[in-house]
């Protein structure tokens, strides 16, 4: 049982393989240097413990440090620093754009104007407003 983009990847579904990882990191933001301390957990143990929350549903809080993930608030601030950075953004648009060039996406299916989203406060819905931009 694998992915499309990543056939053959069975293991606990919160490590990040090497392929899946090659994607992932180039995008993540750069660490400043640090002066004398304590260093960072790595950004790839951080994501796999940020995949185990989500993966398994356990609180922040209960993150198993035995596991090497760092802390439960280690791995969220980091998923906060990412998020912020637009990481999961770009890594979105990535992913779809190797999924296109591979073939793998049916446009006409993926695709949806703004005419079929709901809107609010009584605006109207602009159907000229195309919602991705790969085709």
């Amino acid at each position: 049982m694998g992915s499309c983009l990543f056939p053959g990847r069975v293991s606990r579904p919160w490590i990040v393989d090497d392929e899946l990882w090659a994607l992932i990191e180039p995008l993540l933001p750069v660490w400043p240097s640090r002066r004398p301390g304590r260093k960072p957990i790595p950004d790839r143990l951080c994501r796999h413990g940020v995949l185990f929350v989500l993966h398994t549903g356990v609180g922040w809080e209960h993150l198993p440090r035995e596991f090497g993930f760092g802390s439960g608030m280690t791995c969220w601030r980091r998923l906060e620093r990412w998020c912020r950075a637009g990481v999961f953004d770009r890594l979105h648009h990535l992913v779809l754009a190797r999924l296109h060039a591979a073939g793998e996406l049916d446009w006409p299916r993926v695709c949806i104007d703004a005419s079929h989203g709901q809107t609010h406060d009584g605006l109207e819905a602009a159907p000229d407003v195309l919602l991705c931009d790969y085709e």
